[in-house]
């Protein structure tokens, strides 16, 4: 089963080093260009899974949640611009950061919390959904839009 099958299937982790490797296995294989949409409450793996991705691209600096400066820009082997939609309230909040002035192809903006700009970035994205099972385990299931 490839790795894209397994993550549409619904992959469960049960520890932040293992999403991190779960993320870094997507990685080599998610198409260039994408915004990626992860979506999940507090605590459930979306930042530790960005750092998966930065370190599978390369990224050197470490890798925060940027709730409080909204987003951050980090370069490797691709660009990778994290969002944290949080504390927005409105998709043209988002569209007033003009992020697609900053993305450098080839790109992947990663937007926590999407459902709070909803309408911005959808129409390619790709849907992480982010849970926390009784057992206290993660799980993240993918959903890529049918038009691709």
């Amino acid at each position: 089963m490839s790795i894209l099958d397994k993550f549409k299937s619904g992959i469960t982790t049960d520890s932040p080093e293992q999403t991190q490797t779960y993320a870094a296995e997507l990685a080599s294989v998610l198409p260039i260009n994408l915004a990626l949409k992860l979506s999940g409450t507090l605590g459930t793996g979306k930042t530790t899974f960005v750092q998966g991705l930065a370190k599978a691209w390369g990224v050197q600096e470490s890798v925060k949640s940027p709730t409080f400066n909204l987003y951050s820009i980090y370069q490797g082997d691709r660009q990778l611009v994290h969002l944290d939609a949080y504390r927005l309230n409105h998709p043209s909040q988002a569209e007033d950061l003009l992020i697609d002035e900053f993305l450098k192809p080839p790109f992947c903006l990663a937007i926590e919390w999407p459902e709070k700009v909803e309408g911005w970035m959808d129409e390619d994205a790709w849907l992480l959904e982010f849970n926390i099972e009784n057992d206290h385990s993660h799980t993240i299931k993918l959903r890529i839009p049918e038009t691709l």
